[in-house]
């Protein structure tokens, strides 16, 4: 679609430039008429200039579940103070940050501004607004409910953000450590190893099997064998992403995930609280069950808890009960599939799983406590022991120097 730079004159009567894309430079002159300006000069956009840069940033950039959080929290204060809602998009699109967030609210202040329904327009772009997001604006705006929806989206966002956090804060150490003990290992082996190589030659003693060994790692990390050790490497990388697009590699990979030590109650407990906090944030906003249970399924970052959650989809759309469903998958806590039976059968689902939700985000903050707290040390003994077996292979033909010289 062509584009078009204009200079216009907005309603406080300053000059700016403007740019739109349309089919047409009439198009073009209308679309900036009803965003109220006044047209001093249009004209089609040639060449490279810093608006094709800002077009190519906004191509690429990524909407984080912070950013989202913000501007529902920012824009239920808007339409709570009784600000217009095609204003409340334009100042906060005006002021956002990130510019694929920017120019999306942007584009739907204009489709309201002609007479689209407000989730209709976010529905046109799925990288900034997903099917959680548009189907909650939706309830909001049928009910006349939206401040009170978008409240309960900050309030969900917050809370994912946050739980997204603390599983980073887990991840992160034992990477920083492993990337540094990597990171020594390899230095020491390319350039202390070679030194005491030559020291060895000269000697002529007999190298013991460890050193031996460290000497032939040494080699192939200065040699064309390396090369063949990444193509390797980045080969079984690139066919496990193909295994894993698969959906018996996507199934078995998630089911595994569940079962690693340390690390497999934290992704289930984390995914119960997901699950809970969307789904019942879903049902409190009035979304029917069996599209908040469609919207969580494509949610859920699992696919053995997708198929879960599918599961028990069906089973309501036979008139069974959803506690039942995740019962017989056996992926959900027992305590977790109680609380909802009871809430299923007190008709208080919704606060059921605030409560589910609540009580699992507490679970995996004093997981994620927990498994630092074991991390810390097992991440010191591995690199102690990465450079404590360099320096002995280094040192074990020194002994038996010593010793023949004795």
């Amino acid at each position: 679609m062509p584009s078009f730079v204009a200079r216009v004159r907005d309603s406080q009567g300053k000059t700016r430039t403007e740019k739109i894309t349309a089919e047409s430079l009439k198009e073009a002159r209308t679309n900036l008429r009803q965003q109220g300006f006044v047209v001093q000069d249009l004209k089609q956009s040639q060449g490279l200039d810093l608006k094709n840069l800002l077009d190519f940033n906004t191509r690429f950039a990524s909407v984080s579940v912070k950013d989202k959080a913000v501007f529902s929290r920012q824009f239920a204060a808007l339409v709570n103070a009784g600000v217009a809602i095609v204003r409340s998009l334009g100042v906060l699109g005006e002021q956002c940050s990130n510019p694929k967030l920017k120019q999306s609210l942007l584009d739907i202040s204009l489709d309201v501004q002609n007479g689209t329904n407000l989730s209709d327009a976010m529905r046109k772009h799925p990288q900034c607004f997903d099917g959680l997001y548009v189907s909650m604006i939706q309830a909001g705006e049928v009910g006349g409910v939206l401040d009170e929806v978008l409240n309960r989206l900050a309030k969900l966002l917050e809370d994912v953000a946050r739980l997204q956090n603390q599983i980073k804060s887990a991840l992160s150490y034992p990477m920083v450590v492993g990337f540094l003990a990597v990171s020594i290992f390899i230095g020491m082996t390319v350039f202390l190893i070679p030194i005491f190589a030559g020291i060895f030659k000269e000697l002529g003693t007999e190298l013991p099997p460890l050193t031996q060994f460290m000497l032939d790692i040494s080699e192939i990390l200065r040699s064309w064998r390396l090369i063949v050790l990444i193509i390797v490497v980045v080969g079984l990388f690139i066919a496990y992403k193909q295994y894993y697009k698969t959906p018996v590699g996507k199934q078995t990979v998630d089911r595994l995930s569940l079962k690693v030590p340390l690390f497999g109650d934290l992704i289930q407990k984390s995914s119960v609280a997901r699950f809970s906090r969307t789904f019942g944030s879903l049902t409190r906003s009035g979304v029917p069950i069996l599209t908040s249970l469609e919207i969580v399924r494509d949610t859920s970052g699992n696919q053995v808890v997708a198929n879960a959650i599918d599961a028990a989809r069906a089973e309501v759309q036979q008139g069974g009960m959803i506690s039942m469903a995740l019962q017989k998958e056996k992926v959900f806590p027992p305590m977790a599939i109680q609380m909802i039976s009871i809430g299923e059968e007190t008709g208080e689902l919704d606060a059921m799983l605030m409560k589910i939700a609540d009580f699992y985000e507490d679970e995996v903050e004093q997981s994620v406590k927990a498994l630092t707290s074991i991390l810390e040390p097992i991440m010191i003994v591995v690199l102690g022991g990465m450079v404590g077996t360099i320096i002995l292979s280094m040192y074990l033909p020194l002994f038996k120097v010593f010793e023949n010289l004795g």
